[in-house]
């Protein structure tokens, strides 16, 4: 990000101990793993993972599959893109984990001897614990002298009482993994056992264990003493399997003040208004692109390179609003981490500069309200290669567990070839920095009110489906010129959320656009959340092709849905002539 970030006064700390025996067996088909990075920065965006696994009895090669699960999931886990969310970036990894077991185990001629492994991992970020689990290893927490289990057994009990794995990684080609999220306390004591353990010791005898803890005097070594006594302890019970538990107790979480956030976010200069011919640092300013109540935009010169330049300056009206200015520096991060033709790239901030402002790619080309300005109605095949090109560019941001929240005209560039970058992502919601912020959140949506979808709007819950929304909103302007709902934008924010979404048929304004488009169009921008479309990928291929469900469905409806226009022209008929009737018999007599 722009704005450098210093240490926080606390950091998230554990104290970890483990215990691993092969037990009363000659192989140890147990494993566990944990890593603590000790990068400040690694810590802080992927957290601290442990992990555990229990390779299947029946087969010989279970002790390569618990083993290389840890170990390869924790690697590959810090591998992944450091604006991947905790889910995105642990489920990439674990689907692709388990396809690599899958498809070695089944290259053996005897089926039951496969990689396949239980797997339950907790990765400890923030002041939150994300849990991945399939299997019957299993996650405990203890907390104010309670024991919890967290995970959920994916086992079966058969004939004489043997139990039957239903989940596994290497099980199936197709992986289905718990994932729950829960907030940390400190203090809080996570436990990952093997049934080894928790098989042979009851929750009270576990709880019992726990409570010998004095918290003054932990430290590994106590932990590594513990993990030993439960094992005995599963031991002497009568446990027959390998004995394997991790302990992991929450010893501080990380703190940021926010007087602290505030200082770190204002400690940089916003510029004032600048003008043609103004230099800042070692840009000459050319030309004002834009000056708004949020933000300037300027094309610059960098007298060194002599190349051209977007500089966006905040402006001074924001410089204590924590929420924009948490926005401003986060767009910076996404210009930078992302590298796609389709996502305007964002330059490393001057080293020493005081100021704070982005130095952006210059894009050859016009905005697409501008485009619509000057090319209204346009054929269906222009439209629709503008819109699929707008859902490529939404889908690099999707793919990287971000959602825009304010995708509108204004806020993408096109060139003559067609070809779409989107330009500003200032209210991008991100799942890596939104797990790690401390910033407030904003109390009102951030995007243009005609183009965000309903739930963001009533409720501030944005997602994928949310973007979906707006991109339908564009195409139905693109090629009508209009809006399929009635504009917002004069009303206040209380009245919008209690406006009537009454959709708006395409045709209206396009009687020469087929019924199929209409439909797509009206399913892309559907008020309800469950009504739009599962995937971008399945409104682009109803922009090209009919829906033939969707047609069959319309023929079924009533007029009054189907063709609304048409509805009320024959009832005014009808009326009419019914007036006329009534009139002659009045006349009559």
């Amino acid at each position: 990000m722009n704005i450098p970030a210093k240490q926080p006064n606390k950091a998230l700390e554990l104290i970890v101990g483990g215990y691993s025996e092969s037990g009363k067996r000659e192989i140890n088909q147990d494993a566990f793993a944990v890593k603590i990075p000790t990068s400040y920065t690694e810590k802080k965006h992927k957290g601290i993972v442990a992990s555990i696994a229990d390779g299947v009895s029946c087969s010989t090669k279970s002790q390569q599959a618990s083993h290389t699960s840890v170990t390869q999931f924790i690697n590959d886990y810090y591998c992944t893109p450091e604006h991947w969310g905790t889910k995105l970036s642990a489920s990439k990894v674990l689907n692709s984990l388990n396809a690599w077991l899958y498809q070695h185990g089944n290259n053996d001629q005897i089926r039951h001897d496969g990689l396949i492994t239980t797997f339950s991992s907790v990765i400890f970020k923030s002041t939150s614990a994300y849990l991945f689990h399939v299997g019957d290893t299993r996650i405990y927490r203890y907390r104010d002298s309670q024991l919890t289990q967290l995970s959920k057994d994916h086992s079966r009990t058969q004939y004489g009482n043997n139990t039957v794995l239903t989940r596994a990684l290497g099980m199936d080609s197709h992986l289905e993994v718990d994932f729950q999220t829960t907030d940390l306390q400190q203090d809080d004591l996570f436990f990952l056992s093997s049934d080894g353990i928790h098989d042979w010791l009851s929750k009270t005898e576990l709880a019992e264990h726990f409570s010998t803890l004095k918290p003054e005097e932990l430290n590994a070594a106590d932990f590594e003493v513990l993990a030993k006594a439960i094992g005995q302890h599963a031991l002497d019970n009568g446990s027959t399997d390998n004995l394997t538990c991790l302990l992991l107790k929450v010893k501080s979480l990380p703190i940021i003040a926010v007087d602290e956030l505030q200082k770190r976010l204002t400690e940089l200069t916003i510029p004032p208004a600048l003008h043609e011919g103004n230099e800042i640092d070692h840009f000459l300013i050319k030309k004002v692109i834009h000056e708004g109540p949020r933000s300037h935009v300027y094309l610059a010169i960098d007298k060194w390179s002599k190349g051209f330049f977007i500089l966006k300056m905040p402006s001074l009206n924001f410089s204590d609003d924590l929420v924009y200015l948490d926005g401003f520096s986060k767009e910076q991060w996404v210009g930078r981490k992302l590298s796609h033709s389709s996502i305007m790239s964002i330059m490393p901030k001057v080293d020493e500069s005081p100021f704070l402002y982005h130095i952006c790619e210059y894009i050859k080309g016009i905005t697409l309200r501008q485009w619509i300005y000057d090319n209204p109605n346009p054929p269906l095949e222009i439209a629709r290669e503008i819109i699929h090109n707008i859902v490529a560019a939404v889908r690099v941001l999707q793919r990287s567990g971000m959602v825009h929240r304010d995708l509108k005209p204004e806020n993408i560039m096109i060139s003559d070839e067609k070809k779409i970058t989107i330009i500003d992502f200032g209210t991008i919601k991100i799942d890596s920095l939104d797990e790690i912020s401390v910033a407030p959140e904003s109390e009102q949506p951030l995007g243009a009110t005609d183009y965000i979808a309903p739930e963001y709007l009533n409720e501030g819950h944005a997602s994928s489906a949310s973007d979906l929304f707006s991109i339908g909103v564009i195409a139905y302007e693109l090629l009508a010129g209009h809006l399929p709902y009635k504009s917002l934008n004069s009303q206040s924010l209380s009245r919008a959320r209690k406006a009537q979404w009454k959709y708006r048929p395409v045709k209206q304004f396009r009687p020469d656009l087929p019924d199929w488009i209409d439909l797509t169009l009206q399913k892309a921008t559907h008020p309800v959340l469950a009504q739009r479309y599962n995937a971008m990928s399945e409104f682009t291929q109803d922009l090209y092709t009919p829906n033939t469900k969707m047609l069959r469905n319309r023929e079924r409806a009533p007029l009054l849905e189907r063709n609304p226009v048409k509805f009320w022209q024959i009832l005014s008929t009808l009326l009419f002539f019914t007036a006329l009737i009534e009139l002659i018999i009045l006349l009559d007599h």
